[in-house]
């Protein structure tokens, strides 16, 4: 390719990017940028009932009512007018771009606090949880998302770019949980959305600075360009400073995400079993304590030696350090089964469940039987020496229950027996005695004595 080719490929890819002929003049785009830093008379109106709508669609979990207040909300102004202001060295309107996003601020925490203080529902739903935990993401919605709105108000091309913006930018879902935070005392809420606030002006400001720099706006006061320089590295510096965080949080979140997927990879290879299969499982990550907790139904495995074996296999996973709970269909106080992910699964588990404690029930039942049998065929064994002592002319007695029916009406009855052999004959008062001392040694009532013939 020649030089000159390359030159004209050069001119061709720059014409794309060429904004004059799009731009309105600056004194245009400006009075429209003054005239949204105002916060008086119709505009806090309008700002108290976006925030009133805002708060509701968070209180409903209603993401079209969150975003028809986001395009009603007027609060991109003061920002914008920030950002202009660093721009074009405006120290005045800058104070008054302050004040007015101060006041929008205020009212808008206070509006939302009343609100969520009178509300009968206080939940959090996802909508109020999702403006908790600023990443670094916020950071490049906040910057591009002013970049575009500085460049739609500079341009004679509108279209649906303001709007979009309002939208994406997201400024007052999270003035909204600003206040629930502060209704209901959760300063996790205040804190995190505040900060989420913060992120979304400091950066619509800064593109807005930014973009004003490409467009070649004219600088207001020249007179004192050493001032101009603070307020401008100030503004990188908080800037950067909010950046800091923000990271923070999203390797944080990619931590989480990460142990997240290396969890489900390991119950998906390792927990596969005849019989048995995988109900639910969690995994959590708390600073370095992470769990995982796998909840089995079906067929009963032994728990101590799959736990160990499993163990053993989690650094494969590059879980090494994560603490590994089996919770198996035979152990329901350690399972909420409203975690299922299913009607069915949550069926399936109570179906099973109810089979578990039937059988249970039948085994202790078989347990019982069983060991009263038992006792029965030992119990002449344990009481033998004491009858050797005290009726002397019994050789062998053998004790049992048997089911007696009665002829006529077929009812079943309990009788408790005694066979007994002598070496030789016992008187009736011998007998009775013999009786008396068998129903209190074996604590069971109306024994009959038996005499069993000699072999």
């Amino acid at each position: 390719m020649k030089w000159s080719d390359l030159k004209e490929f050069k001119n061709s890819l720059a014409g794309y990017f060429d904004l004059s002929s799009f731009l309105i003049p600056q004194a245009e785009a400006e009075e429209a940028i003054r005239e949204g830093v105002s916060f008086r008379g119709i505009n806090i109106l309008i700002l108290i009932v976006a925030i009133f709508i805002a708060s509701l669609g968070l209180n409903t979990n209603s993401t079209a009512v969150i975003i028809g207040a986001m395009l009603i909300s007027p609060l991109m102004g003061p920002i914008i007018g920030i950002g202009l202001a660093v721009g074009i060295h405006d120290f005045d309107l800058m104070k008054r771009s302050f004040r007015n996003l101060l006041m929008a601020t205020i009212f808008s925490v206070a509006t939302s606090c009343v609100f969520f203080l009178i509300s009968p529902v206080n939940e959090g739903h996802s909508e109020l949880l999702a403006r908790t935990s600023p990443t670094i993401y916020d950071v490049f919605i906040g910057f591009f998302g002013g970049a575009a709105g500085i460049l739609a108000i500079g341009s004679r091309v509108k279209g649906n770019v303001i709007p979009g913006v309002a939208i994406a930018t997201a400024l007052m879902p999270p003035l909204c949980t600003v206040g629930y935070g502060l209704a209901t005392f959760q300063m996790n809420f205040f804190f995190g959305a505040l900060f989420l606030f913060f992120i979304n002006s400091v950066f619509i400001a800064c593109a807005t600075t930014v973009g004003v720099k490409l467009m070649k706006y004219h600088i207001k006061d020249f007179s004192n360009p050493q001032r101009a320089k603070r307020v401008r590295n100030l503004v990188y510096a908080i800037a950067l400073l909010t950046m800091i965080p923000a990271c923070y949080l999203t390797y944080r979140m990619y931590q989480q995400s990460t142990f997240n997927t290396n969890c489900q990879r390991f119950v998906d290879q390792q927990f596969n079993f005849d019989g048995t299969q995988v109900l639910h499982s969690s995994a959590e990550m708390k600073g370095n304590k992470k769990t995982l907790t796998v909840s089995l139904v079906g067929r009963i495995l032994p728990h101590d030696s799959l736990l160990l074996a499993l163990t053993d296999r989690l650094p494969e996973y590059k879980l090494a350090g994560t603490r590994l709970r089996i919770i198996q269909g035979d152990n329901p106080s350690n399972f909420d089964a409203t975690q299922a992910t299913s009607t069915m699964l949550r069926d399936m588990y109570q179906v099973t469940q109810n089979t578990i404690n039937s059988q249970r029930e039948t085994i202790d039942s078989l347990m019982a039987v069983n060991a009263e049998t038992a006792l029965n065929d030992t119990i002449a064994a344990r009481i033998s020496p004491e009858i050797k002592v005290l009726f002397p002319e019994i050789s062998d007695i053998a004790i049992t229950k048997a089911i007696v029916s009665n002829v006529d009406s077929i009812r079943l009855d309990t009788l408790n027996v005694a066979l007994v052999r002598y070496t030789r004959p016992m008187g009736a008062s011998q007998t009775k005695k013999f009786k008396e001392y068998l129903e209190a040694r074996l604590q069971k009532r109306n024994i009959t004595i038996v005499d069993a013939p000699l072999r």
